[in-house]
């Protein structure tokens, strides 16, 4: 599976949205960058919306994606940041992916997609933003569409190679795929090579003017490609973004000197959010051991005993996860990790009004939250008030239709109200949603076929039932 990142970093685009801890104090204003033109390339705009959503899908169907909103949102929040420097449009979406490569893509129509092991291999967060700003400012400059009118085309064949190399991966033999995958793109880098380059230098250059912008570091992009040239030089293999970035000594030398020209941005010293941050995705995607936390939090480190509550609670054990929670309290007496943790604790151990005491609070103070919100509409729906849970969540799918988590939750929530006559019809709508975005279009189908037999009579809701529906086959037909 790790082919379809390699591949997929070939490509160019990025994404949007909202939350709450890691954006800089200020910003300074947006970014003057080379205009090209929005009539540039063989793809307009919404074709290239179209393909963002079909990898999207993809991606969430072939990669094992992190399904986590508080982290979803902690990275969302750095690229809106960066993204508002940009003359971008709404994208498409932030994607994780647990893998321990150190590797980030983006496609067309503003999909953005980065590994865990990015983030935990990044010493603080303006690193990951300077990665963030380079994929967005392939995007901002539309390089994959321009290099499709360079190549006559060639690059959507790249990208159908992409998808079927990944169906033909998760079927049979890995290796399999990787071959059609490395092939399509064997067959462009001889004829894109230094338009690549030239590209990627753009991307370095404006991406860093971004993240500039957005309040972050300018050194830490340049930090960052040294960071990995060392690290590369001690292993007999690169990391994918090394083979779908090629990194040269040039363009290091340029990003220190570009960094060096521009006002110096003051970072911490120790950033206990990031650690925080790091260490919770450690967990999140299996990268750490019992040891390796134990080893810190025994430390008294902070961010260690968080997240040893967090690893103890995915393993079921609650009295150690709450005693690890104990510690941190205090500390941490305004982290919305807190609660969260608190609240799914106490699920576990079916304390149905602990848990809404401990979420119930906050999520009033941060209704714009999705993490909290979502957690709230969680222990309503165990307590049985769906109506309740609805309101919370759609609020959030309204700004986002492809929020899977929300889906499926407005499933969960739909399917104990009995007394809605649309009840069965709703919950087949809603698990359909959550089947398409997750990849499995013809599973939505189907979903979306029986809510349609069900809805006949009703002619408001078949209306709305048959136009999803076209739409769904429609999207599921388009050759890229």
């Amino acid at each position: 599976m790790r082919s379809l990142l390699l591949a997929c970093g070939l490509l160019a685009t990025t994404q949007l949205s909202h939350t709450q801890i890691f954006l800089p104090t200020q910003t300074i204003g947006q970014t003057e960058v080379p205009e090209i033109g929005s009539g540039i390339g063989l793809l307009d705009q919404q074709k290239e919306k179209l393909i963002g959503e079909k990898v999207y899908r993809e991606v969430h169907r072939q990669m094992p994606t992190v399904q986590d909103a508080w982290l979803e949102d902690q990275f969302l929040q750095v690229f809106s940041g960066i993204l508002s420097q940009t003359q971008l449009g709404q994208p498409i979406g932030l994607v994780v992916i647990k893998d321990p490569q150190i590797n980030a893509f983006a496609v067309p129509g503003g999909l953005f997609a980065l590994n865990t092991g990015l983030i935990t291999s990044a010493k603080n967060l303006d690193e990951i933003a300077g990665v963030m700003a380079h994929e967005i400012a392939h995007v901002a400059q539309r390089h994959y569409s321009r290099s499709q009118e360079a190549f006559k085309g060639q690059g959507l064949l790249a990208l159908a190679g992409i998808l079927v190399g990944a169906a033909i991966a998760s079927k049979a033999d890995g290796d399999v795929g990787s071959a059609v995958m490395l092939g399509t793109q064997a067959a462009l880098m001889d004829k894109q090579l230094s338009y690549s380059r030239n590209q990627e230098r753009e991307a370095d250059r404006i991406g860093m003017q971004f993240m500039y912008s957005a309040g972050y570091n300018p050194q830490s992009m340049a930090d960052y490609f040294e960071t990995m040239h060392r690290e590369t030089s001690r292993v007999s293999f690169l990391p994918d973004f090394w083979l779908t970035h090629p990194l040269t000594t040039e363009r290091m030398s340029e990003a220190r000197l570009r960094a060096n020209q521009l006002p110096k941005v003051k970072s911490k010293i120790y950033d206990l959010d990031f650690e925080i941050l790091k260490l919770y995705t450690l967990v999140i995607s299996n990268q750490a051991t019992e040891t390796q936390l134990q080893a810190f939090a025994n430390q008294k480190n902070t961010a260690a005993q968080l997240a040893l509550s967090k690893f103890y609670l995915e393993r079921g054990d609650y009295t150690q996860a709450q005693a690890n929670l104990d510690l941190v309290k205090a500390k941490l007496k305004y982290h919305v990790l807190v609660p969260l943790i608190q609240t799914d604790i106490y699920l576990g151990q079916n304390k149905f009004d602990q848990a809404y005491s401990s979420i119930n609070f906050i999520q009033k103070t941060m209704p714009e939250n999705r993490a909290l919100s979502y957690k709230l509409a969680e222990v309503l729906i165990r307590q049985g008030q769906a109506a309740q849970a609805q309101t919370l969540v759609q609020r959030f799918i309204h700004k986002n239709q492809r929020d899977i988590e929300g889906w499926q939750l407005l499933q969960q929530a739909t399917n104990l109200d009995k007394s809605s006559p649309l009840q069965a019809i709703n919950v087949l709508c809603y698990r359909a949603e959550a089947e398409y975005w997750s990849g499995y279009e013809e599973n939505a189908i189907k979903s979306m076929l029986h809510a349609q037999r069900l809805a006949k009579g009703n002619l408001a809701m078949s209306a709305k039932i048959d136009s999803r529906l076209k739409q769904m086959q429609d999207d599921r037909r388009m050759k890229i």
